[in-house]
This record gives C-alpha cells, structure tokens and sequence, in this order.
C-alpha cells in the first residue's frame, strides 16, 4: 500500500495519476499547502523541504517502510516496483529518463515562474518577458518532439504523466495550444486517459472533503 501525502495542485496530481494508470493500491492523504499545513510536523518529518507530494511506501525495499519526496524520484522508484510506464533497461529507459528530467528541470520550474509573474507581478515586465518566452520556447521543443513521436520517450510513461499536468493551463503562461498543433494532439490523448480522469476527480474530491472536515472542525 503507498501512501500519498499530496493537494489539488497539478505537481500534486502525478503520482495518483501514476497509480490509477497501474491500478496500484494507495491512500491519499491531503496536505493543504494553501493553508500552511506543508508546514506542520507531521509533513516536515516526510519532506523537509516542505513540498508536495510525498509517499509512504508500507512495503518498501527488504519489506520495510520507505518515504520518498521529490515527484521525480516517487515516479521512478514506483515505475521500477510495479514495472509499468518505464523500460526496465536498455536505451528505452534512459529516454524516458532525459524527459522526466526535462520536466523537473525545466517545464515545472519555468511555467511555473512565467505563471507566477503574469499573476502576481504586473509591475515587472522584464520577468514576465524573460519567463513567457522561455514558456514558448519549451513548448517548441515539446511540439518539435512530438511532431516525432506520439509521446515524449516513444510511448506513454512517466514522463509524459510528469509532463501534462503542467500544461492544463496553458493561458497562465501566456501560451495558446493551438499555436502548437503537437502539442495540443498529445495533451488531449493524455487528458482523455480513463486513468487519467479518475486521478483528477479522486484527487480533486480528496480536496474538498479535506476543506469541509477543517470548516467543520
């Protein structure tokens, strides 16, 4: 059983989107990080980087409990215990590789930045320069990819879970899908997943239940 300490957030998506596509058992656990609660004990003692998401795996390595943070990490060490959404070896695993850390290292960080300051600071232009264009040039190598292939390493797997959440929104990093006709046809056979779909109204529904518990406490 994997425990799965996440929020509604996309980055906060992934890994049950993982689990659902494998139908592997796990538990969620809410962590409202709007609210602070990334920063209660409890959290801090599973990721002291206080981030989400995080996992308790019951049967770890040898048997025994393992935590893990780090959505990159979870997604990979989840892929090598159930053996799905990744190569075991070969030149196939190592390119799904360079894509999921294409991802941590590029598409979450700098979408990321490009929404922030479109949002939160108006005021400063050359940030919202500087981010928005990097957004536009990460999608041209998305859409140039998988002009390709039909997903980022070949066929479906991690990184393309790792990938998509971050690309639900589009507008807030001051990009149009449709200026990316790749992009836009691979989004699409992601999001239309049954997996994919179930990932978001659990996780989504985990959300609110979470809020009407604390209202109601």
């Amino acid at each position: 059983m994997i425990d799965v300490y996440t929020w509604i957030t996309g980055n906060g998506r992934k890994i049950p989107i993982y689990l659902e596509e494998t139908g592997f058992p796990y538990r969620l656990h809410m962590v409202d990080i709007h609210s602070g609660e990334q920063f209660n004990p409890d959290f801090l003692a599973l990721n002291p980087n206080n981030k989400i998401p995080a996992i308790v795996d019951q049967d770890g390595p040898g048997g025994k409990p393992i935590t893990l943070f780090e959505s990159g990490a979870i997604l990979i060490y989840l892929a090598d215990k159930v053996g799905q959404l990744m190569p075991k070896d070969g030149a196939g695993r190592y390119h799904v590789m360079q894509w999921l850390m294409f991802q941590m290292a590029n598409i979450g960080p700098l979408l990321g930045q490009a929404h922030h300051f479109r949002s939160k600071a108006p005021e400063l232009p050359y940030a919202i320069k500087r981010y928005t264009d990097e957004a536009s040039r990460l999608y041209r190598v998305m859409d140039k990819r998988l002009g390709e292939a039909p997903y980022l390493a070949g066929d479906y797997s991690i990184a393309d879970i790792a990938t998509y959440v971050w690309l639900r929104n589009p507008k807030n990093q001051g990009q149009d899908m449709s200026d990316y006709p790749n992009v836009k046809r691979w989004f699409d056979a992601v999001n239309a997943r049954p997996a994919v779909q179930r990932a978001h109204k659990l996780v989504e529904e985990a959300g609110e239940k979470h809020h009407a518990m604390k209202k109601a406490s």
